[in-house]
């Protein structure tokens, strides 16, 4: 009787096996999409250094993003629906890296006594930001994907994410159609905070650190919890 099983799944598998496609050389479209690459960035560093520079940093990081499967919405949804935390973990990895890389640019400038960059961008926080963000986490869930992790799907040829890019700029252009008008009447009615205001510059970068810290060391604990239950 299990020599019978076993010869059907062999059969099964076989017969399975058998009606697959066979995958398509994709060597020449390869070297096709390199050479269309190169062929851009020469004529893009051409006309401007710069262009060409933002061409070949903009195909590397759309490369390490679809290599590193890297987006922010699996690092807040894994937790929940896996039990994986690899790519919080990453995620706060790469936060730590930014605090002190910016930190540092933004120190530079108010020791030399010059406009602080990005300061524009300290808005105030208020209930508006938590309504927003909880609509922004609930819409990337939905989409299966942050505006990141959209863009490295839609580079994949998947036909939901396009759907989700459509949208996506639809949005936005609407959101900054109109916001002039939520901020007069939302944003604005927060109260701005500034880090390095509190604490001071290095107060404020250890501080953050200290909150990422704790937060790598909680996602650790979390995935160990999960992975024994």
């Amino acid at each position: 009787m299990t020599e019978k099983t076993e010869a059907t799944s062999s059969i099964r598998r076989s017969a399975r096996a058998s009606r697959r496609k066979p995958k398509k050389n994709q060597i020449p479209l390869g070297m096709l999409s390199i050479s269309v690459i190169i062929i851009i960035g020469i004529l893009l560093g051409i006309k401007s250094a710069m262009l060409g520079f933002m061409w070949i940093t903009g195909i590397s990081f759309g490369f390490i993003l679809q290599k590193g499967r890297f987006c922010f919405t699996a690092s807040m949804r894994d937790p929940y629906l896996t039990g994986g935390t690899s790519l919080t973990r990453a995620v706060l990895i790469a936060f730590a890296i930014t605090t002190i890389g910016f930190a540092a640019i933004k120190y530079g400038y108010f020791r030399n006594g010059l406009p602080i960059p990005g300061m524009g961008y300290v808005v105030p926080i208020s209930g508006a930001t938590l309504i927003g963000a909880f609509m922004f986490g609930i819409g990337m869930v939905i989409a299966g994907g942050c505006a990141s992790g959209t863009l490295m799907r839609v580079g994949e040829g998947f036909m939901m994410q396009i759907v989700s890019l459509v949208f996506f700029i639809i949005g936005s252009l609407w959101g900054a159609h109109d916001f002039g008008w939520w901020k007069m009447h939302f944003i604005s009615k927060g109260k701005a905070v500034f880090l390095p205001d509190l604490f001071g510059w290095f107060g404020a970068v250890a501080v953050q650190l200290l909150i990422i810290a704790l937060l790598y060391v909680a996602a650790t604990l979390y995935e160990q919890k999960r992975v024994g239950e």
